[in-house]
């Protein structure tokens, strides 16, 4: 059913249950893994300031991801990693329609209705936009 499968991975604790029902998605299916790990700008900054953030990010995801490869790769299972800069589920879309995944699959944070409303909601606008399917994971 699903050949091809993304998850969208932010550190988080809600992240890191998505990483691992991919996982069992992947095993089931037989299927290929990719993790997209994106890097959000601050809104309101210097060049410089800039790129001390995306460089600070990377280096801490950098060993994230190497960690989930390490841990996909005990199961016999060869991921693929996505590292990009830019709006979240933007990048999650983006990604997903240029590797050609089936499905993605994404944490929920668990956010009030007010944060909601006031931040958005990545995996609501992943939903949205996709043109695949998408697994929202609690």
């Amino acid at each position: 059913m699903f050949k091809k499968v993304l998850v969208a991975y932010d550190g988080s604790t809600a992240a890191l249950k998505a990483f691992e029902r991919s996982m069992e998605m992947v095993k089931c299916f037989n299927a290929q893994l990719a993790i997209v790990v994106v890097l959000r700008p601050p809104e309101f900054a210097e060049e410089v300031e800039t790129r001390a953030v995306i460089d600070n990010a990377r280096t801490r995801f950098d060993r994230e991801i190497t960690d989930l490869q390490t841990r996909a790769r005990a199961s016999g299972i060869e991921p693929v990693r996505y590292v990009c800069v830019g709006h979240p589920a933007e990048q999650i879309i983006a990604t997903a329609e240029r590797w050609g995944a089936d499905l993605i699959v994404t944490g929920h944070r668990g956010q009030g209705l007010f944060e909601r409303w006031l931040l958005g909601s990545v995996s609501r606008v992943v939903i949205a936009y996709a043109r695949c399917a998408v697994m929202v994971v609690r």
